[in-house]
């Protein structure tokens, strides 16, 4: 009777901890990847204005004759 009740017991307690292990790795997996498509994205948004940022140099670097002129 008693080993009946602690083989149970022990089943319950497995399958218990495999379903927490589950839904932990699965979240932990999940944040995993949201945080690289973040890191992804704001890294492709400041690559964008950086590109800006040196277009609006190298036209400043290069003035109009009639600048020149003044």
């Amino acid at each position: 009777m008693f080993r009946t009740w602690v083989l149970w017991f022990t089943f319950g307690f497995s399958v218990s901890g495999a379903a927490i292990a589950h839904f932990v790795g699965r979240d932990l997996l999940t944040e995993r990847y949201a945080l690289a498509s973040e890191m992804k994205h704001k890294s492709d948004a400041l690559e964008a204005r950086v590109k800006n940022l040196e277009d609006i140099g190298a036209l400043n670097s290069n003035p109009n004759l009639s600048q020149v002129e003044d």
